[in-house]
């Protein structure tokens, strides 16, 4: 188990590199685009930044609309 503090994209994709891993898992909460825009996105820095290849996972489509 790790303990880090920081950025959480950063630490992350830091965490990544450090563990040497073949595939980074990242989850989306699929905020829409102008939410994105203000907060930023996670797994886009992960994508963007990390060294290995990024899986994001979406969430389930809800048949309650």
């Amino acid at each position: 188990m790790m303990v880090i503090s920081g950025s959480p994209k950063e630490m992350i994709v830091d965490a990544s590199e450090d563990m040497n891993a073949d595939l980074l898992v990242v989850g989306s909460r699929g905020l829409g685009q102008i939410k994105r825009a203000f907060l930023g996105s996670v797994s886009d820095y992960c994508v963007h930044h990390a060294k290995c290849p990024v899986l994001i996972v979406r969430p389930p489509k809800s048949s309650h609309k």
